[in-house]
């Protein structure tokens, strides 16, 4: 039932998405709902969200309805816990950094996932079959020969995400509460290769942006372009676009959406960050900003981090 009460609430997400706009397209999805509500005992929300998709097939707005939560990473900033552990499964109030974001992604209607796993591998696939997926059908790419980082650990899940004409890509060990159907909705309107989640925060690295300026959703903050990247700790700069003025830093949130097509421009090969991918990339493709400076934002990367988030996520 928590699955399923999670998709009830996730249609008034669509509500903010589509009001004002499509509305036969929204009742259909109306209509969708009633079907799934009345046929409850035999169907599961991930096949009500493929009926959502061939709905919006067509029509100008179109779900995300697969996500990729990088979980494979070594967690060493979360030892002792990661000694013996997955930092995916450090626990905030009473659930997993994996339960936690598995059940914000169906806020939103998405539960279809790809989990990348590498260290202490078989604990999160055995947390996931045992918990049949928190409600959310899952599949594993696998790591354990060796950890790829964010872009290797990309590309070699291709084989599951290629087939969607976009997916969300989340860290694992970040939490948020904002509004991805927003994220959406901007991906779509810069018609962007990659749209980033970015704040404007203290961090030590930064993405730099500036003009040109994309089209971008109603009440949204502008699309701006990405022209590169640096460490302000280090001083290490990458700038691979031709400079311009009003150049904006802003700190990476760690989601983004990405178009499919990304897998075939992709340059790197083995164990690369997605950073490179998009340094790399920015100067002939549209690799924009999705700015949601306000929303709450925590990067759950060190033990003192998982009792902030304890006061900052509580339990629902």
């Amino acid at each position: 039932m928590d699955s399923e009460f999670a998709f009830v609430q996730s249609n008034s997400c669509f509500y903010s998405y589509f009001k004002d706009r499509q509305m036969v397209f929204f009742k259909k999805i109306n209509i969708a709902l009633a079907l799934y509500l009345s046929l409850r005992k035999f169907a599961k929300p991930y096949y009500l969200s493929k009926i959502l998709r061939q709905i919006s097939i067509g029509s100008h707005y179109n779900f995300i309805m697969k996500a990729f939560i990088l979980a494979a990473g070594l967690g060493t900033r979360l030892k002792p816990f990661t000694d013996n552990h997955p930092k995916a499964l450090a626990l905030v109030n009473g659930k997993s950094l994996l339960e936690t974001n598995i059940r914000y992604l169906q806020q939103f209607g998405i539960f279809d996932i790809v989990v990348n796993v590498h260290h202490f591998a078989h604990q999160i696939i055995d947390t996931l079959e045992r918990n049949n997926g928190f409600g959310s059908r899952f599949e594993i790419s696998d790591e354990s020969d060796a950890v790829l980082e964010t872009g290797g650990g990309l590309k070699k899940a291709a084989t599951y995400l290629q087939q969607e004409a976009e997916f969300l890509v989340m860290n694992v060990d970040i939490l948020s509460n904002f509004n991805l159907n927003k994220l959406v909705m901007q991906h779509h309107a810069s018609n962007a290769l990659a749209t980033l989640a970015v704040q404007q925060r203290t961090s030590s690295r930064y993405f730099i942006f500036g003009e040109p300026e994309y089209p971008h959703a109603e009440d949204e903050p502008a699309s701006l372009q990405l022209m590169g990247w640096k460490n302000v700790n280090t001083g290490e700069e990458k700038i691979p676009r031709t400079v311009v003025q009003s150049l904006q830093a802003l700190a990476f949130s760690g989601i983004q959406i990405l178009s499919n097509a990304i897998f075939e421009r992709i340059n790197f090969t083995g164990k690369f960050s997605l950073v490179d991918v998009y340094l790399d990339l920015c100067s002939t493709e549209r690799i924009v900003s999705w700015n949601h400076t306000g929303d709450l934002l925590l990067d759950v990367g060190k033990p003192e981090s998982l009792e902030q988030a304890a006061l900052l996520f509580p339990s629902k």
